[in-house]
């Protein structure tokens, strides 16, 4: 390998390096700025005054998200998704812009989903079956 070569490898290699290192300083604050989402597709919006409910349904699994209407202060917030038969995941807490996402196997099964910010909620009955 001639030093044309190994000096072009370098400079690659070094550029690379740059780059990985930019991406992770950068990621941080862009996973804060979007929120978190399910996997699959967006089958449901269950909107209320202060808040929505976002459910996902994707290779077996039910997924969903509350999201507050107004973030940026912290308040009571919660998310749950319960598979006929089974008893319900819960993600509940103080937060600023979202609870959850919650994830449950679903099968074929139907599921009951509820949500809420502050004093306003929404819930379904069985629902995705």
């Amino acid at each position: 390998m001639d030093s044309g070569a190994i000096r072009r490898r370098l400079a690659l290699g070094t550029a690379v390096l740059a780059a990985s290192g930019l991406l992770a300083l950068a990621s941080p604050a862009s996973a804060e700025a979007a929120p978190a989402q399910c996997a699959g597709r967006k089958v449901k919006v269950l909107p209320f005054a202060t808040g929505t409910v976002q459910v996902f349904k994707g290779n077996g699994y039910v997924c969903a998200v509350t999201l507050a209407a107004r973030p940026g202060h912290r308040t009571a917030m919660s998310v749950s998704v319960q598979a006929r038969g089974n008893r319900p995941v819960v993600d509940s807490g103080q937060f600023t812009l979202r609870a959850g996402p919650v994830t449950v196997h679903a099968g074929h099964r139907c599921v009951r989903v509820r949500g809420s910010v502050g004093a306003q909620s929404i819930g379904t009955g069985w629902i995705l079956c």
